[in-house]
Order: C-alpha cells, then sequence, then structure tokens
C-alpha cells in the first residue's frame, strides 16, 4: 500500500511538471553558436568564435566542377573581412568522394592552390541521418530554409544575429550579385 501511494504521487508531481512546462519548450532547436565544431586542426570551436560577424558558411571540396569557387570565396573574404564578414569552409565528401583527402591534405591544398586564408574545418557530413549537428540544423525541419545540401558548394548566409538568413545551391557563384547584395543587405544591420 505505501509503495502504490508513493508511486501515485510521484505520477501526479511528474503530471504537474509536464503540464507547467511552455508548449514548444521541449523542442526548441539550440542556437546555430551553440553547436560543437571543431576546426581543420582539430582544436574545439563554435560559431561563438565569430559572433556578431556575418557568415558564409560553405561545404567545400576538392575535387569537384565548382572547385575553383575558393577562388571567389576567397577573394570575398578578403575583401569584406574588415567590415565584419567571415567565410567558413566546411569540407565533405558526401557528393562523388570529391573531397578524400585528409584534413592536413585539404588545408594545403587550399593554402597552396587558392591562397585560402578563411577559417576552415574538419570535415564533416552534410546530409541525410548522420549530417553534422550545424548542417542538420541549416538544412532540417525547423530551419527557415530545409531541405538537404544538394552538392558540393552549397552556401549559407548566416547574420550577425546569428540567424540562418538565405542560402544558395552550388550553381551560384560567391560573387553573383544576388549573393554580394544579401551580404551588404546582412552587414547593414
Amino acid at each position: 500500500m505505501t509503495r502504490h501511494r508513493f508511486l501515485m504521487g510521484a505520477a501526479l508531481v511528474l503530471g504537474a511538471a509536464v503540464a507547467l512546462t511552455p508548449v514548444g519548450a521541449e523542442s526548441a532547436p539550440a542556437p546555430l553558436s551553440s553547436i560543437p565544431l571543431k576546426d581543420i586542426d582539430g582544436k574545439d570551436t563554435s560559431l561563438k568564435a565569430y559572433a556578431g560577424k556575418v557568415l558564409l558558411v560553405v561545404n567545400v571540396a576538392s575535387r569537384c566542377g565548382y572547385t575553383k569557387q575558393y577562388a571567389g570565396l576567397q577573394a570575398l573574404h578578403a575583401k569584406l573581412s574588415p567590415r565584419g564578414f567571415s567565410v567558413l569552409g566546411f569540407p565533405s565528401n558526401d557528393f562523388g568522394g570529391q573531397e578524400p583527402g585528409t584534413e592536413e591534405e585539404i588545408k594545403t591544398f587550399c593554402s597552396t592552390t587558392y591562397n585560402v586564408t578563411f577559417p576552415l574545418f574538419q570535415k564533416v557530413k552534410v546530409k541525410g541521418g548522420d549530417a553534422h549537428p550545424l548542417y542538420a540544423a541549416l538544412t532540417g525541419k525547423d530551419s527557415p530554409l530545409p531541405g538537404e545540401v544538394k552538392w558540393n558548394f552549397g552556401k549559407f548566409l548566416i547574420g550577425k544575429d546569428g540567424q540562418l538568413v538565405k542560402r544558395w545551391d552550388s550553381g551560384t557563384a560567391p560573387d553573383d550579385p544576388e549573393v554580394l547584395s544579401a551580404i551588404e543587405a546582412a552587414l547593414a544591420k
């Protein structure tokens, strides 16, 4: 009898706690800035390191027809970084095995072939059930712009407030007027 009363009391307390939980509170997505990342050298970081900046997050690959976009991404980063902008490169081998290298090989390729100075991160999965949490947040059902990344060099513009503003597929070059206009508008906010 005592055990029965204890269980009933515990059930009432648990029920009250559930009833007092605000609707949606249990499923609110974590801010993009809180998602753990590792840079290309394996050091722990997150988007908090770029707080207050406008970011262009790009899944990159060194053996892709779009690899030449590294040059445009670097030019964009060099031109706009003094104004609070950064390109962030996330190598991925998800599409056609076009990024098979190690982090060290990727870093060497980027710096020697395209003089990349923008931050690079460890290789990640950008699609499917095992997508990195950053890409799951950028592309998942709770994203303002949901939908899987379709190929290498997909681009996601994140505003100074850490919110996703716009996205483009691979065919949109970094110097496309629409990209430049969206970046300028985000920098102006």
